[in-house]
């Protein structure tokens, strides 16, 4: 009897010896998903503090090959093809390492999306651009990048930490796949008008195209008051302001039917600046 207690009492401290501690990550991981273009834009990174250290010329030296984070490579996915700093890269996983310098920064893109943060292999670089730092008044304590200045076709990759701050333009060029929709679901399936005509809209495309757009859209949906607005806005563009006003008065009109304070006053002020 006592044999096999000692045994079991032996297994249990076995186990508590070999079991883990689990206490929070000194620089935390983090994963930002940020709809850009027709698809979207995955970083994975790891956010070091400062800790009262000396950063940028000490910590991070000057014109070093810098992991930008800590822990694995700094990871980026693009679902879809992009321009970094004016540089064509295609839809894939890449890493992001940087050359840090107090007057200029150099951002990498590399193929080693699964390396480990130290190891760098110069051969597997895609391309380097170069950026300017901007000075921040206020210190950032924990290592940070984000997706700033977002647009339908650009953003800006923002890097911060301490007093230091670079911007990494990123654009996309999505015109010939929307057009290629258009031409295939509208002309042939006639059927998402709205979406069509507001892309011509806001693209600078044939706004007389839109307005018969938004005229098959109305007859889909004879009390949408926000196609009736958007109707007016192409026709002011186009000049025709007598049609304008009689639009605009129509979407404000259903919209205090509906309740909509947010369109009566946009069409209010469109009338406004139809006088």
């Amino acid at each position: 009897m006592k044999k096999i207690l000692s045994t079991a009492l032996i297994c249990l401290i076995v186990a508590v010896a070999s079991a883990q501690l689990k206490t929070p990550a000194p620089s935390p991981t983090q994963t930002i998903k940020q709809d850009f273009g027709l698809s979207s834009i995955e970083l994975v990174y790891s956010r070091p503090a400062i800790k009262g250290r000396k950063i940028f010329g000490d910590l991070v030296p000057w014109n070093k090959v810098w992991r930008t984070g800590a822990n694995s490579a700094t990871r980026i996915k693009f679902n879809d093809d992009v321009l970094i700093g004016g540089q064509a890269l295609k839809a894939g996983e890449y890493a992001i390492y940087t050359v840090p310098n107090e007057n200029e920064w150099e951002v990498i893109i590399n193929k080693g999306s699964a390396n480990w943060g130290t190891e760098y292999k110069m051969e597997d670089d895609i391309f380097r651009v170069k950026v300017k730092p901007i000075k921040l008044d206020q210190s950032v304590e924990s290592f940070t990048m984000q997706f700033g200045n977002v647009k339908p076709t650009s953003a800006d990759l923002q890097i911060m930490w301490d007093k230091t701050a670079v911007a990494i333009p990123i654009t996309t060029d999505i015109d010939k796949q929307v057009m290629a929709q258009i031409n295939s679901q509208v002309i042939k399936d006639s059927r998402p008008y709205f979406q069509s005509a507001m892309y011509y809209l806001e693209n600078g495309k044939d706004l007389n195209q839109a307005v018969q757009w938004f005229d098959k859209a109305i007859e889909q949906n004879p009390n949408g008051y926000w196609i009736y607005h958007q109707k007016a806005n192409a026709l002011a563009k186009l000049g025709k302001k007598a049609e304008a006003k009689a639009v605009a008065q129509k979407s404000m009109d259903i919209a205090r039917q509906e309740k909509n304070d947010d369109y009566v006053r946009l069409n209010e002020k469109l009338l406004a600046e139809l006088k």
